[in-house]
């Protein structure tokens, strides 16, 4: 049961990366592409269908997190503290901005409210980076370190990249380039190696640090019949908000 609960965590986790990583990948860029108002609200409308669905793996990764390892909610929250705050200050302001940025139509709210976006973007990525080396280290190492670093810069490249790709799949030529959706999942695939790595590394740590059989029995009974649920969602999603659909051109966040 302790594999299988360890296949699960790194499918949600891995998933996360590949399909959160362009919502913040195309934060990241929106300084960068988004030189007009028109521009930033088509990348925000590009992603916005996929926002909410994409957060629902983040919430997913937490609750296993803390329901099959328990042992290791303390050594997160006391360990990586500092960044644990910060990653979701980032959150809230990335979500935040998403929300409100169309709430007023002055030039300073947008402006300010799209540099939350992409600051919020950035805070994640990074702080997502620092926080698998952690992982890997089995929390031993501080939450600020040279290669911790290192990996936040790696990984933030990665979901820009995604990001980029998923705007070239999403709009095609909009904003200069094009791409299949064969590329888009190469990329989330790629998005997706940092994480994969950390849980190889890290899993004989996980194993030895799993919640006991009964537990784990019981969240099988009460989570697993719900995973189909979850993932014919993404499906329609996905099916929904494809490529040539009349949402791409909607100039907002809904």
């Amino acid at each position: 049961m302790e594999v299988i609960w360890f296949v699960l965590f790194a499918v949600l986790l891995a998933g996360y990366f590949a399909l959160e990583g362009f919502d913040l990948g195309v934060g990241l860029l929106l300084p960068l592409l988004g030189r007009t108002r028109e521009g930033r609200d088509r990348m925000v409308a590009a992603m916005a269908p996929y926002v909410l669905a994409n957060e629902v793996w983040l919430v997913a990764v937490a609750g296993t997190l803390f329901g099959v390892y328990p042992l290791l909610e303390g050594e997160v929250l006391f360990k990586l503290y500092p960044l644990v705050v910060a990653m979701l200050l980032s959150w809230i302001l990335r979500d935040a901005g998403l929300w409100f940025r169309r709430r007023l139509d002055g030039f300073r709210w947008r402006g300010f409210w799209d540099a939350m976006i992409a600051f919020g973007s950035l805070g994640l990525s990074f702080g997502w980076g620092m926080a698998v080396y952690a992982a890997a280290t089995g929390f031993t190492a501080p939450a600020v370190h040279p290669v911790g670093v290192m990996l936040g810069a790696v990984v933030t490249l990665l979901f820009a990249f995604h990001g980029w790709t998923f705007l070239a799949w999403r709009a095609p030529g909009v904003f200069g380039a094009s791409r299949s959706g064969r590329a888009l999942a190469v990329s989330g695939a790629v998005a997706a190696v940092p994480a994969v790595g950390v849980l190889v590394g890290a899993m004989p740590y996980l194993l030895a640090n799993s919640a006991p059989a009964a537990t784990l029995n019981v969240l099988s009974v009460m989570v697993l019949p719900f995973a189909p649920i979850v993932l014919g969602a993404q499906v329609w999603v996905w099916r929904t908000f494809r490529p040539g659909k009349d949402a791409v051109q909607l100039p907002s966040f809904f």
